[in-house]
């Protein structure tokens, strides 16, 4: 009976020539070294994957490199396990790889482990206690301060039975990492097998995929659909986050795909150059940083150089940490939660790393008011889905987010985000607003507030004015559409604001008209009642009445906030008793006959087509006549 395959990843760390390798071979019978040069060399060069069975369980193992000059390998290697095998050979100890593996694993927060204590068949058991004891001083303080070490040999086998049950307890300790999510795969290796066509492997950090799916890589933005998966080097149907997979791909090319690119789902991934993180220095020596330091900065399998901004103070040092911006050389895709490393350039050492917050369009000012209190609730948001949703909606452009918008800012999919915007709208923490827009109730009540606050200071700065427009009332407070209308109607629908057409104002507001602007209505209305199917422009009416153009201007503008007059189509004002008694005649005309022609409108009011035809066009558009062609019938006859 086959073991059980679970998503969870091992990986080897430890000096050089530390018997990583031999190890891997002694717990799964694969060769992780394949390239010839490993050979030749007796060293791991790239990555190498085996299924390890454990207890009835199947997991899988990476074998990294442990030499100095292939630590971007073995970082694009760590950066996708759940929990590590220490090696450090009795006969050597600790060395400079055993100490910047650990520093890495533990910035990359990896959380369980064991020390195999290797080569134990080299030295004397004295030797075995002295490093033992070493190791035990070294660890103490680290993730590994408890952590089983089991002295070992993989040539003799001495030793392996107390490294094996240790090793069964690390994997029952680890909890195998959630398949929700979107999928992304971030390229380990690749190549090319005769009949089959291209196959990408790597350890899936977030998601599912299944045989049939269509896929995208990035940074080429190739798309291409899934024909065939190994996982733990067994033919599958499904891969899953945590799981060592090899996905394959018939017609890419995989020469035109290298490690650092990303497989994932089209629409949520993009290559970005700038990154929110926050950044914690090792505390060692040289682990110093000033800002705008340049870097070598790795998170997942990619390796590119970046300069670092600092959003507090000019210098980080040893231990400390802070929020940074991370400028890449070179686009690539992460998401929020990504671990990373930096390292120095000269000399090249680890010297910290972190958690990538969130990609960003551009460079933040540092000195916004507010702006780091800002990103710590963000940092602190990323950790949960619910409030990484409700920030995403808290936070959005325009004040509201569609549930889409949503989905590609948190990475969830949209099963999954149904769920948790259904809890959070029942939670009274935000509504839904319309067919599928989402505000905050924070940013509702605040808005509420504004809007009240604009509406007093626009009617003690303007007491003629019947109210403020709602257009530039939306305009001001700078909301969606559909939130702003859906705040003005809660406002109004509480009584703490009027609608009257498309103006608002507070309730109990009554505007306070001068006597000389009381005059200035009364004779411009006059004007318009005179010249009911031939009204006046601004210029005419000023002229009329005595009235400067600016004070003509207002007049109308008032009574047309008034409803007096009104609008009709061509931009012309009629007073709205002359679109009152149009109607009655047009509806006269129609008790004698069946239609109207357009051109004999004008002579039923006695004014010309500049007036008529305008007119008759606002008949059309209240609902009083329909038009066919030039000719006009009473709606609904």
């Amino acid at each position: 009976m086959p073991e059980q395959q679970i998503n969870i990843t091992l990986g080897t760390a430890g000096h050089i020539d530390h018997g990583k390798t031999a190890l891997v071979r002694l717990l799964t019978g694969c060769e992780t070294d394949t390239l010839k040069e490993e050979k030749e060399r007796g060293m791991s060069i790239e990555l190498g994957f085996a299924p390890c069975k454990v207890s009835g369980l199947e997991v899988g193992i990476v074998d990294v490199p442990g030499h100095e000059h292939f630590i971007k390998t073995m970082v694009a290697g760590a950066s996708g396990i759940d929990g590590v095998i220490l090696v450090v050979a009795a006969d050597d100890g600790i060395m400079p790889q055993t100490r910047e593996h650990l520093d890495i694993l533990t910035l990359l927060g990896v959380s369980h482990g064991i020390v195999a204590l290797t080569k134990i068949d080299r030295v004397s058991p004295e030797r075995v206690k002295d490093v033992t004891a070493e190791l035990q001083r070294y660890l103490g303080g680290t993730f590994l301060e408890k952590a089983v070490i089991a002295p070992m040999s993989s040539v003799t086998g001495e030793g392996f039975d107390a490294f094996y049950p240790a090793l069964v307890e690390l994997v029952n300790s680890i909890e195998a990492k959630s398949s929700e999510g979107v999928f992304r795969l971030p390229v380990e290796k690749t190549f090319s097998i005769k009949g089959y066509g291209t196959v990408v492997t790597g350890i899936p950090v977030a998601g599912t995929v299944r045989v049939g799916d269509e896929v995208i890589l990035l940074p080429q933005a190739m798309t291409g659909r899934v024909s065939a998966i190994q996982v733990y080097s067994r033919e599958g149907s499904v891969a899953q986050a945590g799981q060592c997979a090899a996905l394959n791909v018939r017609h890419w090319d995989h020469k035109a795909i290298a490690r650092g690119n990303t497989l994932t789902l089209k629409g949520y991934f993009a290559p970005e150059r700038w990154f929110l993180c926050k950044l914690r220095l090792l505390p060692k020596d040289g682990a110093y940083l000033k800002n705008a330091t340049r870097v070598k900065f790795h998170t997942g399998t990619s390796e590119t150089q970046a300069v670092l901004y600092l959003l507090e103070g000019d210098k980080l040092a040893p231990g400390q940490e802070c929020f940074v911006q991370a400028r890449l050389d070179e686009p690539l895709v992460a998401g929020p939660g990504d671990k990373f490393i930096v390292r120095s350039l000269s000399p090249v050492d680890t010297i910290g790393g972190g958690v990538i917050i969130e990609p960003i369009p551009r460079k933040i000012r540092r000195n916004r008011p507010g702006i780091v209190e800002e990103i710590g609730e963000l940092a602190d948001a990323i950790e949960d889905e619910a409030a990484f949703v409700e920030y995403a909606v808290k936070h959005a452009t325009g004040g509201a987010a569609t549930a889409g918008e949503i989905a590609v800012r948190t990475k969830m999919l949209p099963a999954r985000l149904g769920v948790v915007l259904d809890q959070l709208c029942g939670g009274d923490r935000m509504m839904k607003i319309g067919g599928d827009l989402y505000a905050h109730n924070s940013v509702i009540e605040s808005n509420e507030k504004r809007l009240v606050e604009i509406l007093t200071a626009r009617h003690d700065a303007e007491p003629e004015a019947a109210g403020a427009p709602a257009d530039e009332l939306e305009a001001a407070l700078g909301l969606l559409k559909a939130l702003f209308q859906a705040i003005l109607n809660r406002v109004a629908a509480d009584g703490r604001v009027v609608l009257t057409g498309s103006r608002a104002a507070l309730a109990g507001y009554s505007r306070v008209l001068s006597p000389e602007m009381q005059n200035a209505l009364e004779s411009v209305e006059g004007v318009f009642r005179e010249r009911l199917f031939a009204p006046p422009s601004a210029e005419e009416a000023a002229r009329a009445t005595g009235l400067s153009q600016q004070e003509a201007a207002k007049a109308i503008s008032m009574l047309r906030e008034q409803g007096a007059l009104v609008d009709v189509p061509g931009g012309i004002l009629f007073h709205k008793q002359a679109v009152e008694r149009a109607r009655e005649i047009v509806v006269e005309f129609f008790e004698r006959e069946e239609q109207l022609e357009s051109v004999k409108f004008k002579y039923l009011l006695d004014t010309t087509r500049k007036y008529a035809i305008p007119l008759l066009d606002h008949l059309d558009r209240i609902g009083v006549t329909l038009r066919i062609g030039n000719t006009r019938y009473l709606k609904g006859r």
